[in-house]
Parts: structure tokens; sequence; C-alpha cells
């Protein structure tokens, strides 16, 4: 079991490092978008490489950090019955959404975006504008790249269910722990 913790532990390393890198991605997309709207409203100049860069440091940033999101919890739950379910029935939860959901999505993803990455590499893809960016084909690899790191997550997650269902929840490193049981509280009955 401590194995299986120290390979959960090392995903979420990974993802956290990799998640809080690729974030500050959002900084450099304002600074680029902004100094596109300024050159072309207040100088009436453009660049094709500055506006393809700043939706390529998007697409870039969106799919590295997408691990790091599944990590922190990030993502669009619809939690009615999650949020205040046992710990025991979230593990079971998470755990079958893994390898129901999760797992065969980002195989799907790895399989269909392969040969299309391998073509873009093949002939060192770039903008299909005019003057746009070279290196096109950096961005499509990001795709698989989204898959790996949402697919070891979704790893981590299962580890973290079969150490909470094995009853060594003290072993779930401290990034991925799931919140306590909700308290349900005490009625008062008789007091007005």
């Amino acid at each position: 079991m401590r194995f299986l913790a120290g390979v959960a532990s090392l995903i979420c390393a990974v993802n956290l490092i990799i998640g809080k890198v690729f974030s500050w991605l959002a900084l450099a997309i304002v600074v680029v978008c902004f100094t596109v709207v300024v050159q072309r409203y207040l100088f009436a100049i453009s660049y094709v490489w500055m506006q393809d860069l700043y939706i390529w440091l998007n697409g870039a940033m969106f799919t590295a950090v997408a691990g790091f999101a599944l990590l922190r919890d990030d993502h669009v739950r619809v939690d009615i019955f999650y949020r205040p379910a046992k710990l025991r029935t979230r593990a079971i939860t998470d755990l079958i959404g893994v390898f129901v959901f999760l797992l065969p999505f980002t195989w799907i993803v790895y399989i269909y975006s392969m040969p299309f990455v391998q073509r873009a590499w093949g002939y060192h893809e770039g903008s299909a504008n005019v003057g746009g960016m070279p290196g096109l084909y950096i961005l499509k690899t990001f795709i698989i790249v989204f898959a790996a790191l949402i697919a070891a997550q979704g790893i981590a997650m299962a580890i973290r269910s079969i150490l909470v269902l094995g009853g060594r929840a003290d072993l779930v490193p401290a990034a991925m722990q799931y919140s306590p049981d909700a308290i349900k509280p005490a009625t008062t009955e008789g007091a007005a």
C-alpha cells in the first residue's frame, strides 16, 4: 500500500509542478492579447504571429493544466449526491468513474490524436495563416500531453480510492485527500 501511495504522490507532484508552471501562461496570454489590441487600435499595426501566439498559449495552458485541475478537483461536477456522500461511497464512485469513463476517454483521445500529431511533426506544420507562427506541431503535441496527464491523475485517483477502501486513508497524499464525511447537524426537538 505504501508503494501505491508513493506512486500517487509522484503523479500528484508532477501535475502540481506542471500546473503551477503552466498557469503562469494566463498572464502571458493577457499581456500578448493586450499588446495586440493596443497595436491594432492605437497604432494600426497587426502581426499575425502575435495573434497566433495568444491563441496557442491558451491551448497549451489549458491542455497542460488539465491534470492539475483534476488533482485540485476543479473540474465541473454535478455533485448533488457526491459531496454529501460518505468517504467510502465517494471512493467507490471515483474508482468506477476512473475505469469506466476517464481512462477510456484518455485512451480514445490518445489513439485518435496520435496520427494527427505524427503527421504534424512529419512536415513540421506551421500556422495556416501567412506570417503566422511556426511550430504548430509542438502545440498539437499538447493533445498527447493532455491525455497523459489526465490519465496519470486518474490513476492517482484510483489509488486514492483503493487506499480508502483498503482502510489506509492515512496514506493518501495530502494534495488529494477527500474532505471528511459531512457531519449532520443535531436536531433540536422541542426548542422554540
